[in-house]
């Protein structure tokens, strides 16, 4: 976009109003741009911008007239930057997950390109380029959600607040039932699971920062791991996108830790419900036998007081 790294909104905002007012003719749109950006002169440079918000869908071609299109008629309906940023991760892999990521802290545009790929390889950019990077990072700019600080970027008060209102919404469901008829039966235990439902690029990112493998059981398949709340999102709504508070667990394990089969201390090993028993190998071998040993967390980011503060409640331990 131009205008510079931290006025996307601004430019988009000037072309949205330019469009709806004039319905330009292509070579009108080129002319406009040369006149209201000064440092843009080449059509190259011009219509591959136009053909990016064209994509997005702000922008609609009938014929050589210009109009705007579904996303900009929505967006220039209110502004808001809920509305935009809604519009932009719909159309943009990974912009959520980068969100979330700086949530935890401040990145340098290197490791934003490593923390894309690493959370979304279908991406495909080489390792190294950061060109995509700085987009995503200054669409965040721009929308006021992050702020570049001595060469790194980290979310703007504004940006946290708006991970912390805006994640209940992006879940597709308020509950979802992960296995609705189903009873999960492991000898003397039997339980029906629910989870929340989990946004999905919050999934990607918890998913990546283990190398998508469960730290109890050592199952890295993606399609048979959950995200784990460690203080429960019923409860504590306000780390229900906390990456501080959440681990990847087999959907078995995850059903065993909010059974309160088994938990994990501050020190992160792994501590087991006396009343648990079991006949089944897996589950013997992966958390019987582990009973006291230290599960490798801290590289992932766990916070020990959280575990602290959820195993308070245990009567058992």
């Amino acid at each position: 976009m131009f205008g510079g790294g931290d006025r996307y909104v601004e430019t988009l905002n000037q072309i949205l109003a330019f469009v709806d007012a004039h319905h330009p003719t292509t070579d009108e749109f080129v002319g406009w741009h040369r006149g209201a950006f000064s440092n843009v002169s080449s059509r190259n440079s011009i219509m591959r911008r136009i053909s990016y918000l064209r994509q997005v869908g702000f922008l609609n071609q009938v014929d050589d007239q210009w109009t705007l299109g579904s996303a900009g008629k929505e967006y220039a309906s209110d502004h808001e930057t809920e509305t935009l940023f809604r519009i932009m991760c719909d159309r943009n892999v990974g912009l959520r997950s980068l969100l979330y990521e700086l949530s935890v802290g401040a990145l340098t545009i290197e490791e934003i390109s490593e923390q894309q790929l690493d959370t979304h390889p279908e991406l495909g950019w080489s390792r190294g380029q950061t060109d995509m990077a700085k987009q995503r990072a200054n669409w965040l700019r721009s929308m006021g959600l992050a702020e570049k600080q001595s060469g790194a970027y980290e979310l703007t008060t504004a940006g946290e607040q708006f991970v912390e209102n805006a994640v209940e919404a992006w879940a597709d469901t308020d509950w979802t039932s992960v296995s609705p008829d189903t009873e999960l039966t492991a000898s003397t235990y039997e339980t029906v699971t629910y989870a929340r439902a989990v946004d999905p690029e919050f999934r990607a990112t918890v998913l990546s920062r283990y190398g998508a493998t469960c730290p109890i059981s050592g199952v890295d398949h993606p399609g048979l791991l959950d995200v784990a709340h460690v203080l429960p999102w019923s409860e504590y709504p306000d780390h229900r996108a906390d990456l501080a508070n959440v681990l990847p667990l087999s959907k078995i394990h995850h059903a065993a830790f909010d059974g309160e089969l088994f938990t994990i201390d501050g020190d992160y090993r792994l501590r087991i419900n006396p009343s648990f028993e079991t006949q089944s190998d897996v589950l013997r071998q992966t958390i019987v036998d582990q009973a006291g040993e230290q599960i490798p967390l801290s590289s992932g980011g766990v916070d020990p007081s959280y575990f602290e503060q959820r195993n308070s409640a245990l009567d058992w331990l």
